[in-house]
């Protein structure tokens, strides 16, 4: 999705006139948060304050104030049966008529948004990593996509996707930050043992998830255990991953699946587990 800062600056350039739309204040049931917004044109939006009456009571009220000169205003709106919204929650929108100086905050916006994005270090680049790449390269995520093999990685990767071609593939999760999430879907059974083990051992994830059945996860705690690590690590272990829908294999909807249980586990609070002090051993594939 094109950033509104990107959308709005080619609009100044072009001296086309823009209210910027945000979401003030969201109290109770509301179908966008805080911070949300669009901007509004004569003959163009960007963006979306979530939809139905509420932002078609928005975009005609950012028109009237195109047309009147108004440089700034504000919506106040119970999502009831006046708005014909069942939400039952209650919507500030703030309106600003766009100018450099807004372009500026919003660039600052979505920078700090960007910095506090969680981070995902997807390890494969084979047909599972690719379709894994593109559902989330949309995702509000900060996705480092690793390999070792330059021929896995497609000639296009998509916008916003960090490609890291190395062959110590365990020397970016040892970078990573606390909080991080981790995907391991590489080539190898033993390489996926190594990096699961390493980012178990963190005590620090939020999701480590390994492709592979039932089968391999009981293989995997096995070759854990003789190892001497600790055993209560592995309840951090999502093995099968995108097990919600089982029987489906193809790349895309397991894709989908995992998608899902990677929001659900960034947005639940981090309660780390003490990092043991051993260091991670190097992999080379």
């Amino acid at each position: 999705m094109t950033p509104l800062s990107t959308t709005l600056s080619d609009w100044l350039l072009q001296d086309r006139p823009a209210i910027l739309v945000t979401v003030a204040e969201a109290r109770g049931s509301t179908p966008r948060e805080e911070g949300a917004g669009m901007l509004v044109g004569r003959e163009a939006c960007a963006g979306t304050v979530g939809g139905g009456r509420l932002e078609w009571t928005a975009i005609a009220t950012a028109r009237r104030m195109l047309e009147d000169g108004s440089a700034a205003g504000t919506l106040d709106l119970a999502l009831g049966p006046a708005t014909g919204q069942c939400c039952g929650g209650h919507v500030v929108l703030r309106l600003e008529r766009a100018d450099p100086g807004t372009l500026a905050a919003l660039e600052e916006r979505e920078r700090r948004a960007r910095d506090a994005r969680p981070t995902l270090l997807l390890f494969g680049a084979g047909h599972v990593g690719r379709a894994m790449a593109a559902a989330f390269a949309p995702l509000p995520l900060r996705l480092l996509w690793i390999d070792g093999r330059a021929q896995e990685f497609p000639e296009t990767i998509p916008a916003g996707v960090e490609r890291i071609l190395t062959d110590s593939l365990l020397d970016p999760l040892a970078a990573a930050p606390a909080g991080a999430g981790y995907l391991v879907l590489t080539h190898s059974h033993a390489l996926d043992f190594e990096i699961a083990e390493a980012a178990l051992r963190r005590g620090d994830a939020a999701y480590v998830g390994m492709i592979g059945s039932a089968t391999k996860r009981a293989k995997f705690e096995r070759w854990f255990r003789a190892r001497g690590r600790e055993v209560n690590a592995l309840a951090g272990l999502t093995c099968p991953i995108g097990a919600a829908l089982t029987g489906d294999k193809r790349p895309e909807v397991i894709a989908a699946l995992v998608a899902a249980e990677l929001l659900v586990a960034f947005a639940r609070p981090l309660t780390p587990s003490p990092r043991p002090p051993t260091p991670a051993r190097s992999v080379h594939s």
